[in-house]
Order: C-alpha cells, then sequence, then structure tokens
C-alpha cells in the first residue's frame, strides 16, 4: 500500500531512513514522505513521524486542483469524517486552511463530525503539490515522554531520549522476535525501546553502575557485564545492533583511550552481527574515515545536534 508520511520537523532525513523498517519512500518533500508499505499497522513503531494516511492521490498545490482531484475520486464516506488542511513552507495555495477544509468536506458525501470523526482525510500541501489522503492513524509522540529518564527507577546524565532511543532501534531494520545487541547498554534506554517493540534484546557494559541501573529499569532483561572490545558472544549472534558509544574518558569501559574502545568495538560488533544485518553507532564524533577497515558499509549518516559542545552522529552500518 502506499502511504504518506507527515514526518517529525526535527530532522527529516532522520525520518525517511526510520521509514524503511517498514518500507520503501519513493517520494519526498519537504516535511513529508511517500513510501510503499506492505503492512501498514507497522508504522506505528515509528518515533520520527507524526501522522500516517493512505494516499488517495497527488496534484497541484491550488485549491482548484485539490477540488478536481476530490471530484474525481467521488468519494463517499462510510462513518462520520472530517476534513483536515495542513500548508508546510513552501506551499502555494492562495486561501485559508479552514476555506480549505470547508471545500473539501463539500466534495464528500456521508456525515460530518467536527468533534468526534471515525474518518479523517487530509491534505498536505508542500512543494508546489497537494498530498490527499485518508488517515490510518496518527502516531502518539506523547507517550515517549510518558518514559522520561528522569522517571526511570534509575537515571544517570546525559542519557538518549525515548523518541531517539526508538529511532536507532528502527534504523536497525529489526524486527519483533529477532535479537539486538546494545554492548555499551548504560541505564537500558534503547533495551526498553526494544521491549515495547517485541524484539529481544541483550545488554552490556563495562560501567558496573550502568548495568546496575539497566538491570533496575528492564527488570527480567538479559544484562551481562562485558568489555565491547572482547565481547563473550559467538560469531554472527545478532540480527542487529544499536550502541551508543562513550564521548568522555574512558575510566570506566577498560580501554586504554577512546580510539582504542571504538576500534576495539567496532570489530567486536563486526563479529558478532550476522553478515545481513545492521548496526547503528552512535558517537560524539565523525568516524565514517574508519568505517571500511571492519568490513562495514555506510549506510546513512545523520547528526543531531543537541547542544553547543555536543552533536550525536548517527552512522548506519551494513
Amino acid at each position: 500500500m502506499k502511504l504518506l508520511y507527515e514526518l517529525s520537523g526535527d530532522n527529516q532525513a532522520l525520518a525517511e531512513a526510520e521509514i524503511a523498517c517498514v518500507g520503501t519512500v519513493t517520494e519526498r518533500a519537504n516535511g513529508l514522505a511517500v513510501a510503499e508499505t506492505p503492512n501498514p499497522d507497522e508504522t506505528t513503531r515509528l518515533a520520527e513521524t507524526h501522522v500516517v494516511s493512505e494516499l488517495l492521490g497527488v496534484c497541484n498545490g491550488t485549491a482548484d486542483d485539490l477540488r478536481e482531484l476530490m471530484t474525481s475520486l467521488d468519494i463517499t464516506a462510510e462513518k462520520p469524517y472530517c476534513c483536515r488542511a495542513r500548508k508546510i513552507h513552501p506551499a502555494v495555495v492562495d486561501i485559508s486552511q479552514l476555506e480549505l477544509e470547508k471545500m473539501m468536506g463539500s466534495l464528500i458525501k456521508g456525515k460530518v463530525s467536527l468533534k468526534n470523526p471515525e474518518i479523517e482525510y487530509r491534505a498536505v500541501f508542500s512543494d508546489g503539490q497537494c498530498w490527499f489522503g485518508r488517515v490510518i492513524h496518527k502516531i502518539d509522540r506523547g507517550s515517549y515522554s510518558e518514559r522520561d529518564p528522569k522517571q526511570r527507577a534509575y537515571f544517570h546524565p546525559g542519557v538518549i531520549m525515548p523518541l531517539l532511543a526508538r529511532a536507532i532501534v528502527n534504523l536497525t531494520r529489526v524486527k519483533p522476535g529477532e535479537l539486538l545487541l546494545d554492548p555499551f547498554c548504560g541505564t537500558g534506554g534503547v533495551i526498553l525501546e526494544c521491549r515495547m517493540l517485541g524484539v529481544n534484546a541483550v545488554g552490556s557494559d563495562y560501567d558496573e553502575e550502568m548495568l546496575a541501573g539497566c538491570r533496575l529499569n528492564n527488570p527480567g532483561n538479559i544484562c551481562i557485564r562485558a568489555d565491547a572490545t572482547s565481547m563473550p558472544y559467538m560469531d554472527e549472534t545478532f540480527h542487529a545492533v544499536a550502541a551508543d558509544l562513550p564521548y568522555g574518558q574512558s575510566t570506566s569501559i577498560g580501554a586504554d583511550s577512546l580510539e582504542a574502545l571504538y576500534r576495539g568495538s567496532l570489530a567486536e560488533i563486526r563479529r558478532v552481527l550476522r553478515k545481513d544485518g545492521r548496526a547503528v553507532i552512535v558517537t560524539h564524533r565523525d568516524i565514517r574515515h574508519i568505517i571500511s577497515e571492519f568490513d562495514f558499509e555506510l549506510e546513512g549518516f545523520f547528526e543531531q545536534y543537541v547542544h553547543k559542545s555536543l552533536t550525536r552522529r548517527i552512522h548506519v552500518l551494513k
């Protein structure tokens, strides 16, 4: 099914890449993407998408063109419905959002309900075009705030927030029932997102305090004390790896230096990862120049600004 994805404005490239865990992007515009998606129900796992709709048609970004498209579709809503229009810069449509929504409603047969609609039709204007669809679901990004790291049994500053942790897991394209490793599990944010997706996750860390915190935050999950440069796992054990590597001094990670830690852990990640698996490596510095040394291909690279002294670099490897 061809679906329309309305994306988070934080990092469009990252949001588009995340969609690959559920479908194949075929079109893109500012703030949105279109993807062939075999199983629409799987899109609820996405973190960087706000709304997912079945794409009904595309036209030039004017009210007249939208009217022509909707007239040709001859829609009858079988349940109470509402219409919503959204303009994403640059949008060329020259009438108001309210006027667009009234026009859309006049072109659909059925009962309108603005308070309790069971169906929502959306027209999204961007880059001189209009994408028209019927909402399948809206992703409750607010639920991620309920998993605020400060509210967990154990908290440590500097952890990755739940939205990014979920996106990192999705970038690996791991499926429910498969096995993911986080060799720098820290307080266990990635492990928690895996559990919510039905992914089997193993967490390990050299820092005993972090490992104890991970166990508190993920009771019953497998958490092992291990040196990431010499892991106790058999070759090609894991379908995926997600790792947020340490940014500071290496006193608690068992390596002589961060450089030694990065190189040693990349070698081990390559060893324990299945040949068809992906690894997502988050660092505070760009390590693209050493990726090929470990028989990895760089599939994606993204940057996320955190504050003036930290920009996270996200490397997707296969």
